[in-house]
């Protein structure tokens, strides 16, 4: 299974913000699209940034309630790792994993974002992998009784 099966499944619908908007907006749009990053983004296609309710929790954290006023580039990692369509589901977990990380923007061969996967959907994708591997194995085993 790969980042391609997933996305197939959920959709490549991404939810973007600028690096000009305020963390109380980011904040706003995490809430309103039930979603835990955003991909900063000026044309929806070239990521600039990826910003979490974990970078928002810091900034709160850091410069109290002034901090939803600042920007989002004032909290933002502009440092983004991405994955590709044709990666498999074992490397995002690897990937995730080392790096500590929850939400991978996908981009296409030009570099531009194509769709995003959260930790979830890589466990949600595992699990049915492991099912289905499940399933098969009680068929083979059954099969001659």
């Amino acid at each position: 299974m790969n980042v391609q099966s997933i996305l197939a499944r959920k959709g490549s619908d991404v939810a973007t913000i600028t690096q000009q908007a305020s963390l109380s907006d980011a904040a706003a749009k995490l809430r309103d699209h039930r979603v835990g990053a955003l991909v900063v983004s000026a044309d929806g296609r070239r990521i600039e940034g990826i910003i979490s309710e974990r970078d928002v929790v810091r900034a709160l954290a850091a410069h109290g309630s002034s901090a939803l006023g600042r920007t989002t580039a004032s909290a933002m990692s502009a440092d983004v790792v991405t994955c590709a369509a044709d990666d498999s589901v074992e490397e995002l977990m690897v990937s995730m994993t080392e790096r500590r990380i929850r939400h991978l923007p996908v981009v296409d061969g030009a570099g531009l974002l194509a769709g995003i996967v959260s930790i979830g959907d890589v466990v949600k994708a595992r699990l049915g992998q492991l099912e289905t591997e499940n399933q098969a194995l009680f068929e083979y085993l059954h099969q001659g009784r």
